[in-house]
């Protein structure tokens, strides 16, 4: 990965559900990077959204990377299903997961053949993570509430990064999501953040590639 690029991952949660092949292949050919898959059960984050195999479906027909966020209970349970539907990367939250358990789920998703992530809501301490950060491929720093799109960022959250930052190592991806634009995709990345994720942001532009160009400078 060049260490310079800002990975953006559109989320389809702002897609025209009706239309998904046509959206994911919108912001593909339109310098999307990778693909953000938002998997809610109803009981993690108070909203459902879709699950395997919709991934599976959407497998066929994506190029890009499939950036699977589990917003969800019991992601050890599910995990394995995930990455046979075509999941390229796994992202479980810290606080659905066991401290005990962090390790072995990291470790199974990277058996599978996936980047493991591992995300903190909004609430979540830094400090909670930083044992498990070089278990894992990426950090999700949440700067909204999971569970629906369109929300406002929230400031503070994005003080974390440079926290994960200095206690990973070089290739750690830190991953933003929730109320980026070209504003506030800069305090992400000159904070330490390098890879950003949005969704009405860029489903609402009129000019796609743009909306993707400007998160990156």
């Amino acid at each position: 990965m060049n260490k310079n690029k800002i990975i953006i991952s559109p989320s389809i949660l702002s897609a025209d559900f009706a239309n998904l092949e046509r959206d994911i292949k919108l912001v593909e050919n339109n310098g999307a990077d990778w693909i953000h898959v938002d998997v809610m059960d109803g009981h993690f984050v108070p909203n459902i959204t879709i699950g395997i195999p919709v991934v599976k479906a959407l497998k066929r027909f994506a190029i890009k990377p499939l950036d699977v966020h589990l917003m969800i209970d019991n992601p050890d349970k599910y995990a394995e299903e995930f990455a046979k539907a075509g999941a390229d990367i796994i992202t479980f939250h810290y606080e659905a997961v066991e401290n005990s358990k962090i390790e072995a789920l990291c470790e199974k998703i990277k058996s599978l053949g996936c980047k493991a992530g591992i995300s903190i809501k909004p609430k979540t301490n830094q400090n909670e993570i930083i044992p498990f950060i070089r278990l894992v491929d990426m950090v999700l720093v949440m700067t909204v509430e999971p569970g629906f799109g369109g929300q406002e960022f929230m400031h503070y959250c994005a003080q974390k990064i440079p926290t994960i930052r200095e206690n990973g190592n070089e290739d750690l991806i830190i991953q933003v999501d929730g109320g980026i634009n070209n504003v506030t995709s800069k305090i992400c990345t000159s904070l330490g953040a390098n890879s950003l994720v949005a969704g009405s942001y860029i489903y609402k532009s009129k000019d796609i590639k743009k909306a993707i160009e400007s998160l990156r400078g």
